[in-house]
């Protein structure tokens, strides 16, 4: 039911802004005129949406409140309640005003006969590929619970890593700030009046010093070309990661690069054997659990590798092949895989699986704060140390001339 901004007058005059839910613009009007006042102005309120493409679930909602969305709404589903009364209830029961205004869209677009997948497509801000994607399969296989729980789930996950990985890099982040500030204070405001001193010597200075001068030199000057530049690459690096190579590459680069690789392997892992056996162990045939596992899988080249696993398995051959093949799955996971397939045993061995990785991810991202902090410290041990070098040598030569 959509929602209806309104403004009015009381009976003592006084102006007031209020909102209700009513089937159209006329029935809104109907009810703040029975309520005895007078309407000075009353729109439908919209949701805000986007055409472009989004990599998380964005806008004002954030992962917490998705999740509980999402949750509740597969508890209605589960107990056979029509989608669009479900979408009502959860309206009434919604306390973020843009899921509001989304969710009341949706449920007219319902109503009107659209699929609950091409509703939620419309809110890409809030609903992203994936969330659509799974939304869509299991409406066509009749699993819509199962995946809305599975998707709930995987929401609480992304919230409770992100915190995990918050938490790890806090005290890295705030060496780093902290160290990047006080390079910046010697580089503007000690370096070039130690400088002035330099150049009363007329003497040659080791390279250390004059390398230092020349920064200290740059960054008064041009400090602005600095942030500019720093955007600049931001933006560049971001539109090219949007591009099909560019994102293959970076989606390798994460798959392969140092400290964070084994990580990213590991979680996507991770959701792959635990989203798979929860759908197979709830009855979802093979070839659809794939399809919404895929769609779950974020790096492109798992993503493709699970891809060619289920066509595999559309063709009568084994899931394991092309797994082997791209080379980003463990050995041991498609070990573990090949034997679950020959047993018939395959949900109890993913379920093994994923909770292995479930427990080695917290123990590398505990790892990481032990690896990243001495890391950091010899970095900034050796920017001070050049810096102090760069100025003590000098010194000391003016020092030996008196």
């Amino acid at each position: 039911m959509p929602i209806f901004n309104y403004k009015a007058i009381d009976r003592t005059g006084k102006e007031y802004k209020a909102q209700l839910n009513a089937e159209s613009l006329i029935q809104a009007k109907q009810k703040v005129r029975s309520q005895g006042v007078m309407i000075i102005d009353i729109k439908e309120q919209k949701s805000k949406k986007d055409t472009g493409a989004v990599f998380s679930f964005g806008g004002k909602v954030s992962v917490s409140e998705l999740s509980l969305m999402t949750r509740q709404l597969a508890t209605l589903v589960k107990a056979k309640i029509q989608i669009v009364e479900a979408l009502a209830a959860l309206i009434d029961q919604s306390e973020n005003q843009t899921l509001k205004v989304a969710l009341s869209e949706v449920k007219q677009d319902v109503n009107e006969g659209l699929s609950l997948a091409k509703a939620l497509s419309k809110h890409n801000k809030i609903f992203n590929n994936v969330y659509v994607n799974m939304v869509e399969a299991g409406e066509a296989s009749g699993t819509l619970e199962i995946v809305l729980l599975r998707l709930a789930e995987f929401t609480e996950a992304q919230v409770k890593l992100k915190n995990k990985i918050q938490g790890a890099m806090v005290y890295p982040v705030i060496m780093a700030v902290f160290g990047f500030l006080a390079m910046n204070i010697i580089f503007i405001f000690v370096i070039p009046k130690i400088a002035k001193i330099f150049e009363s010597m007329k003497k040659k200075l080791p390279f250390m010093t004059e390398l230092c001068i020349e920064i200290s030199k740059f960054m008064t000057s041009y400090w602005w070309a600095v942030i500019i530049g720093f955007f600049v690459i931001y933006y560049m690096f971001n539109k090219y990661i949007k591009t099909q190579k560019g994102e293959r590459r970076w989606h390798l680069f994460l798959l392969k690069g140092p400290i964070f690789g084994k990580i990213v392997q590991m979680i996507n892992v991770s959701r792959f054997c635990s989203t798979l056996a929860t759908l197979l162990n709830s009855g979802v045939p093979i070839l659809t659990s794939m399809t919404i596992v895929k769609n779950l899988i974020p790096n492109v080249h798992m993503k493709q590798a699970i891809e060619d696993s289920r066509l595999s398995i559309s063709e009568g051959s084994s899931m394991t092949g092309p797994l082997i093949a791209s080379g980003h799955f463990p050995t041991m996971v498609t070990h573990m895989v090949k034997l679950g397939e020959k047993s018939g045993e395959l949900e109890p061995m993913l379920k093994i699986v994923a909770e292995n990785y479930e427990d080695q991810v917290d123990t590398q991202i505990s790892g990481l704060t032990s690896l990243l902090e001495p890391i950091m410290m010899v970095l900034l041990g050796a920017a001070v140390g050049f810096i102090v070098m760069a100025v003590v040598v000098p010194l000391m030569d003016l020092n030996s001339l008196k």
